[in-house]
Order: structure tokens, then sequence, then C-alpha cells
């Protein structure tokens, strides 16, 4: 469900980042001072920062000399600025972009990444980054997709009925946009409005990409498992649902690459990297989520945005991490393209990575006759991730924490009834778990939800919940309950280790389909 809105998450990944995780190399290296760890730079931070954030690929532009990027248009003025935004000289450009040769050599040496041909620099505008994020969003078939994501995601209660996703990412874009490097014009963009010695860092981020698409093409590899399925006239396949998540896993590994270069970059004039700087990595990811007090937009997101925009960073410098430390510097750079991961399971819990898990595959509903009376409007995994997002937003991280990792699959469906099309979403949900009681307590959880996302829901079946077993020590949802909301009727129905969902889909829909997922195996 991530990959809902990936490709956007991809364009206004150009976000927080990199202000953020400097800020936290700078306030981990200050508490660490006892153990005598500095970070370099630290003398800036009391300077005020920008929030220039990591970015993904994908954006384009064409090289430009530092002296013709001094647009004369009316520069960009940014969340909580008073009046225009102070821009670099030309002076100022010109040392950046020598700078790229040497912090080049830098993420070479630190990847085993070979450098193959030069890499062209750009200085841009805010306001030029801005349009190309636009211009993209307004295409017909970008719009449709993030509009499907964005009502798919109120569905499950995990953005507000009243949110506007395109015009939150346009904003967050407008506050945070930073550097990125560009695969189709193999070139680094550098920010005009960022001071040049505090983008050295985004350098080192930013041509990590692009050593990586020297070597792996990174934009052949960002587009595996990209496949739009709820735009697709064939209904999907076991082979489609467990490769729906395979872009989002090569996201983590292209980012927490560049994150852990980054971080070695920083922590370079110690002589300490990633993997002997805990410390540093930790206090990075928990600022992830926290932002810079200039990040208003940031600040106000619901709790999933934030999740996923910060994911690929958090949990891919995990990722990697661990792969440095288990298998060495050719595998966890050059190896992980040639062998990817293939689910957000294998990046947030990189021991399955490493040990070749391959999780069964979830039943089926026969889409095409269980859902005759209505029109597919989007389809995708459940991931684990997702899950535990889910899981966090009802019943808190601690609770996530414990429950997430015994997620062993998921994927939804959503429809529309047909000849109508301004009803509520019909939506189909179908998760297994490592036990029974496991797939009981997301029930519970789930069930928990419900009260939090409909303003008006009655549990139909008050007398049914049978009595806890003496052994009892947290709450779980057993057998088939049934709900009525003001978008129709929701049944959560548990069975062996997989948990069913269906919200607002007639009664005989719902039992086609449970007869369907729960008949492949008997369960009882």
């Amino acid at each position: 469900m991530k990959k809902l809105y990936r490709r956007w998450v991809e364009r206004v990944c150009t976000l927080v980042w990199l202000s953020v995780c400097l800020a936290a190399l700078i306030s981990s290296a200050a508490t660490a001072q006892s153990a005598r760890v500095e970070v370099a730079g630290s003398a800036r931070a009391q300077e005020p920062q920008q929030s220039p954030p990591s970015t993904p690929p994908g954006s384009g532009a064409e090289q430009k000399s530092p002296d013709s990027s001094q647009s004369q248009d009316q520069a960009a003025t940014p969340a909580g600025s008073q009046g225009p935004e102070k821009k670099i000289s030309a002076q100022e450009a010109q040392e950046l972009f020598r700078s790229v040769d040497e912090i080049l050599k830098f993420v070479s040496k630190d990847t085993s990444l070979a450098i193959r041909e030069d890499v062209k620099r750009k200085l841009v505008s805010r306001d030029e980054v801005v349009a190309f994020i636009r211009k993209h969003m307004d295409e017909d078939d970008d719009a449709q997709r993030l509009r499907r994501s964005e009502l798919v995601l109120k569905k499950f209660g995990l953005l507000p009925r009243t949110f506007d996703l395109q015009t939150f990412l346009l904003a967050l874009l407008r506050e945070q946009v930073a550097g990125y490097y560009d695969p189709k014009t193999k070139s680094v963009n550098l920010l005009d409005w960022i001071e040049a010695e505090q983008q050295k860092p985004v350098l080192a981020h930013e041509l990590t990409h692009a050593l990586q698409d020297q070597a792996f093409d990174l934009e052949k590899y960002m587009k595996a498992g990209d496949a739009d399925l709820g735009a697709s006239k064939k209904e999907p396949t076991v082979a489609d649902i467990e490769n729906d998540e395979i872009s989002t896993a090569h996201q983590a590994v292209v980012e927490g690459q560049a994150m852990v270069v980054l971080i070695d970059y920083e922590l370079s004039p110690t002589g300490q990297s990633v993997t002997d700087s805990p410390q540093i990595v930790e206090a990075l990811k928990a600022g992830m989520l926290v932002g810079t007090p200039d990040s208003v937009e940031f600040h106000n997101a619901p709790l999933y945005i934030k999740e996923a925009l910060t994911f690929p960073y958090r949990y891919g410098l995990d990722f990697e991490a661990e792969l440095l430390t288990k298998l060495g510097k050719e595998k966890a750079y050059a190896g992980v393209f040639k062998k990817p991961p293939r689910s957000t399971r294998e990046i947030m819990e990189p021991s399955t990575y490493l040990s070749g898990e391959r999780l069964p595959a979830l039943p089926l509903a026969d889409f095409k006759n269980d859902f005759k009376a209505y029109t597919k409007f989007d389809v995708g995994a459940v991931g684990e991730f997702d899950a535990a997002i889910l899981i966090d937003q009802y019943a808190g991280v601690e609770v996530s924490k414990r429950l997430y990792p015994h997620w062993r699959g998921g994927y939804y469906y959503a429809v529309r009834p047909k000849g109508d099309p301004s009803a509520p979403l019909g939506l189909m949900y179908l998760s297994r778990w490592s036990s029974t009681q496991k797939a009981g307590e997301f029930a519970f959880v789930y069930a928990k939800g419900l009260k939090l996302r409909y303003q008006h829901l009655r549990d139909v079946d008050d007398d049914a919940k049978p009595a806890p077993p003496k052994n009892y020590t947290v709450e779980t949802l057993t057998g088939k309950h049934s709900y009525l909301s003001e978008e129709g009727p929701v049944v959560i129905e548990v069975k062996g280790d997989m948990v069913l969902v269906s919200e607002s889909l007639d009664q005989d829909t719902t039992e086609k389909i449970e007869r369907a997922v729960f008949a492949e195996k008997g369960t009882p």
C-alpha cells in the first residue's frame, strides 16, 4: 500500500531529510562529547538551515553554468521566512561545482562503486524544482493514480477524510525541496538558495545516486515492480501481489546506501563511520520523524505520510548498515543491486533478506466473478510497513513493534458499485499472520480502529464475543464479527492465521469472497 503513491514519494522525497540528518548528526555529536565524538562541520550547528532533504531520482534538467543559473525572476520565499531568499554567489557556486569531483572520489572509495564518467552539475532555483514537480503531478495518468491512492488511504483511515494529498505534497515540496540527481540527464542538481558549505553532505548523498546509476541504471532499477495494478484491465495474479512492493524495497536500497555515505562523509574527519557510530545513526533516525523547527507542513502531516516519506531513509539506512556489518562493502553496495530485496518486510527485518525467506502466497478471490456488481478501483499489496502503521495508528507504537514482525502477507482490492461513482468505496483486505493468536490480535486492533474511522458504528455481534481464555494476555478477536456504519456493513473474520476484512460490500459479495479465500486450505 505504501506503493500507492511511491512515485510522489520519489519526487517529493526531495524533502526534510538532509537538513534533518545534519541537525541529528550535529546533535548526536554534542551528546557524544564525553566519548570524544565530533561531527565534521558541527561549528555550523548554530547557523539557520533551510531544510535541504535528500532526493530520489526522477527530476530532470539540463546542465547549466553557475552564472547563467542566477535567475532574474523573483526569488521564491519559503515558509516562515521574511522577504526573498538569499542566493549563493557565482563564486560560491563555482567552488561548490569544483567540490563535486573531490566528493565523488570519496563516494567511490566509500562504496567501491567505480567512477565510469564525469557527473554533470547544475544550479537550480526552488521555483524550477517546484515547476518540474507540478508539471508531472498535472499529467493525466499520474493525477489519476494519485487520486486513487488518496481515496484508498482514506478508506483505511490513514488519511483524514478532508485531507487534500496533492495540495499537501506541493506545499511540503515548496517548504522542504533540496538537491537531487537526475538519471535522465546524468546531472546532479544543486540549489541556489542553500549555503554552499551545507550542500556538500547533500552532494555526498546525491553523488552516491550518480555512481549507482552508472553501475546499475537507476531508472530501470526503480521501475521494477512499478505496474499500476489499479489501472490494468487484467485482474491481479499471485505474482502481481508478490511483486507490488519491489519498487519500494528498491527505493530503500538506493536511499539507504546514500544515507550511509552521507554519514560517513560527515564523520570522515574523525576517522569514524556508520558501522562504528550507532549513536549517530539512532539520533539521525529519530530526527527524521521530528523534522526541523521550520518544517511546518511536515510537522502537521498525518502519521502515515511522515512514516512513508521517511521509510526509505530510516529503514534503508538500517538495512544497509546490517549488510555492511554482516556481509561487507561489496555485497552491501553492488551485491544488493544484483540480488535486491523484494518487500518492505525484508527491508525492515534484514534477517529475512539474509536468510532468503519466502512466504507462501495468499489465496486470491475470484475477482471477476465475486465482484460482478462492482468496478475495480484499485488493488495492491498491504506490506509489513503498511500493517505496522495501521497498528501504530490504532494501538500505539509499542503494540506495533511487537506485532508487525508477525505479518506474513496482505493485499487489498477496492471497488465502486457499478453505475454509482459517488457511492462509498468498497474494500476487501486479506492478511496473514504467524499464528492464529497473532491474527486475532491484529483483528482486534483493526476493529478498534473502526470506531475512529466511522462517525456512526454499531457492533451487531455484541453478544457473540467469546470470553478470553485463562491464559489471556492481550486482547484478540476471534471468529466473525459484523458492524454497521454510515458507509455500509463491515465484516472482520478470523480463520486460522488469516484475517479477512470486508467494508461497504453487499452480503452476497462478502460471502463469495469468504468461500474463495478460506476454501483453498479448508481453513477451519
